[in-house]
């Protein structure tokens, strides 16, 4: 892991976060001795970016599906006993 110190990071900066990216964690040292890390942020992946499938299926077959899947079904009617 590297440490760097303020100054240099400051005058670095493009440097100091390339690294931080590839190593996963930066350290900055300051002049009173505290270090501060700097770390990646990592971006979770969209719950909608799913791996596609190959099929041999047309748009009309598709369309044909959802539709019969949107149709409500007929209940049947109540008897009652009066």
């Amino acid at each position: 892991m590297q440490v760097y110190t303020y100054s240099e990071a400051r005058q670095k900066l493009a440097m100091v976060l390339n690294q931080a990216e590839s190593t996963g964690k930066v350290l900055i040292r300051r002049k009173d001795g505290r270090t501060f890390a700097l770390v990646p942020e990592q971006i979770a992946p969209s719950p909608l970016d799913v791996p596609t499938i190959k099929a041999s299926i047309s748009t009309k077959e598709i369309v044909d599906i959802i539709r019969k899947g949107r149709q409500k079904e007929k209940l049947p009617e109540k008897v009652t006993g009066t």
